[in-house]
């Protein structure tokens, strides 16, 4: 198993940024890696921004190496807020924001996210794909469900 930084496992993204735009699918553009939002006099960074040219809207992914917290909804709002506000133009359509985490507990999401409006969402996010057994596994648990 593959064990990357927050930061190792954006710089992958960015290396292979031309594979990971097709697995995005149709109309993406890359903005920037990193991308600073000033608020105030503190900087704040969102891991990677794109903007979809279809859906005429700028995408926003937060990378998390453990488990989605509270705490990266907040973060990944106030992103959203700061885009909405200060980056959207005349046409787009409202961001939409993507924490992605190695683990994600459902219950503290879904309350984290309680009365958000935004278009956030939160996921798991895999390194490698799982093996036959595994696989084989996990589809007769969700139709056992």
């Amino acid at each position: 198993m593959y064990h990357y930084s927050e930061t190792g496992l954006e710089s992958r993204i960015i290396e292979h940024l031309q594979h990971f735009l097709l697995e995005l699918g149709k109309g993406f553009a890359f903005i920037g890696r990193q991308y600073r939002v000033t608020l105030g006099n503190r900087h704040h960074y969102v891991d990677l921004v794109f903007y979809h040219r279809i859906l005429k809207c700028f995408i926003l992914i937060d990378l998390k190496k453990s488990e989605a917290g509270y705490e990266d909804v907040g973060q990944m709002n106030m992103y959203l807020g700061y885009f909405e506000n200060e980056e959207k133009t005349e046409g787009d359509n409202p961001p939409i924001g993507i924490v992605l985490a190695r683990e994600k507990d459902d219950l503290l999401i879904q309350y984290a996210m309680h009365n958000v409006s935004s278009q956030l969402f939160v996921s798991k996010y895999q390194l490698y794909l799982p093996n036959k057994e595994e696989l084989r596994a996990a589809i007769e648990e969700t139709l056992n469900e």
